[in-house]
């Protein structure tokens, strides 16, 4: 009797230090994440002013993989198109679509025939033909068999004429002024390979000819859920470990590169679902074992808009691909775990990530059992019990709502202090049931890695319900 009463303590009391440990680093993230905010701010004031070199920046090549995305790819070619930037070329990158989605784009923006040399740096499935926009001479897009993401994106790669490619959604709305911001870090530094933007939830917003014209909630609650954790996941989760240099990932929805430092570690790995993750650490893994300098930075302004699941399923679907994208994205660059030239990515981001996102929802989901079970059974005293609700249920929920505020103060996206309200109240309301539930998704992609289940994207399905079609 006496060894079980030691071995509930000692459960009890791990699970209770697991989550003042995930909690912690949390926190830390906040602190980081706040200091770097404000220097970065402050700096755009400056950055205000007008600017005389504008025209000295490099050109850049953006690359939109695209399949199946009929309903919407128009408005987003047509975001693209209309940026503020003096120097920019657009390459469309149709991944053997089953819908409409070259016809469309044919239709669109004129499309016609374009030979030319198409040199294959990086290996990709077969292209069929190059076309060219007769309106917008610097539109191109590449037809090609079906190959994934990261196939598609190596194709664009191959034909990109700029030093510098941004990887996008072709489902996203950019901001006019996405590239003039996400490109300062390369400016600035000459060491600079990736920068990462701030990706938001278009659902519920309104966007006209490529533009986007209203922000607002979605109707639906699972939507309005994804904000928050997006405000979460980009405020604390990237800001803060970009000021030293450990940013993990950067979202395939909006990421600048440049070209010849991708092409040199042999681009987008296509055996893998978590392509953007893993091209990161395997950037990071690679100049820190050859000791050259490089910097990989985020960028926090609201720049990139993408259309999140409405439905259980979808979601689902996109949490377990997350989650195995992860396992695979570390364990494929596990050399960078404590390595002796690792820096704050080796022996900080990294290790974390195993503890705390990758084997989390085991050790969460069984904590979660554990102190609830436990404690209706008496095995869990009252003091634990609550200290374990503390840091489970009020800090997650401190969290969320310091992301909010964050946001607030920096970029007060949302006008109306209604919408401000319904989000603080969604910060409440997520912790109970819905991260449990995104938990047990997780701890579903980390089986189906486990058990080798062959990867799957699964159907996003659009409503396209914030593209407002032109008369």
């Amino acid at each position: 009797m006496s060894y079980f009463v030691h071995l509930m303590l000692s459960w009890q009391w791990f699970f209770l230090l697991y989550f003042i440990a995930i909690n912690c680093n949390y926190l830390m993230l906040n602190v980081l994440s706040y200091i770097h905010m404000r220097r970065y701010l402050d700096a755009q004031v400056l950055g205000d002013l007008p600017q005389a070199y504008n025209n000295f920046k490099p050109p850049i090549s953006i690359l939109a993989p695209a399949y199946n995305e009929a309903s919407t790819i128009a408005a987003s070619v047509r975001s693209l198109l209309q940026l503020t930037y003096h120097d920019y070329e657009v390459i469309v990158i149709n991944d053997g679509s089953k819908d409409e989605t070259l016809a469309v784009l044919q239709r669109e923006f004129d499309l016609v025939p374009f030979p030319e040399a198409y040199w294959s740096r990086l290996p990709s499935k077969t292209v069929h033909g190059i076309w060219r926009s007769a309106r917008h001479p610097n539109l191109r897009v590449i037809d090609k068999d079906n190959g994934g993401k990261a196939d598609a994106l190596n194709a664009g790669i191959n034909a990109a004429r700029c030093q510098l490619f941004c990887a996008v959604d072709a489902d996203s709305i950019l901001q006019r002024d996405s590239l003039q911001l996400i490109v300062q870090p390369f400016v600035e530094d000459a060491h600079t390979i990736a920068a990462g933007g701030t990706v938001r939830v278009v659902n519920g917003c309104k966007a006209a000819g490529g533009v986007l014209t209203f922000v607002g909630l979605p109707h639906k609650l699972l939507p309005k859920l994804q904000i928050v954790e997006y405000l979460r996941a980009f405020l604390f989760g990237r800001l803060g470990w970009s000021p030293l240099n450990a940013m993990l990932v950067i979202s395939g929805a909006f990421g600048l590169f440049r070209r010849s430092s991708v092409i040199e570690v042999d681009g987008y790995r296509t055996d893998t679902v978590g392509e953007d993750m893993e091209l990161v650490m395997r950037l990071h893994r690679w100049h820190r074992k050859r000791r050259l300098p490089y910097r990989i930075v985020f960028v926090p302004n609201p720049v990139c808009w993408t259309e999140v699941p409405e439905t259980l399923r979808v979601l689902k679907n996109q949490r377990v691909r997350w989650q195995r994208g992860l396992s695979e994205s570390l364990m494929m660059n596990l050399g960078l775990f404590f390595s002796l030239r690792g820096g704050w990515v080796g022996w900080l981001a990294f290790p974390i990530a195993l503890l705390f996102e990758w084997f989390g929802p085991v050790i969460e989901l069984a904590g979660y059992v554990f102190m609830v079970a436990g404690f209706w059974m008496g095995v869990v005293s009252l003091p634990i019990f609550l200290a374990f609700t503390l840091m489970a249920i009020v800090l997650g929920i401190l969290i969320s709502a310091s992301a909010l505020l964050l946001e607030e103060m920096s970029f007060h996206l949302y006008p109306h202090p209604r919408q401000i309200a319904i989000l603080f109240l969604l910060a409440i309301a997520e912790n109970f049931g819905y991260r449990q539930l995104t938990l047990l998704w997780r701890f579903s992609g980390l089986l189906h890695w486990l058990f080798g289940t062959k990867a799957q994207w699964g159907t996003m399905t659009r409503s396209a319900s914030w593209h407002q079609r032109q008369p």
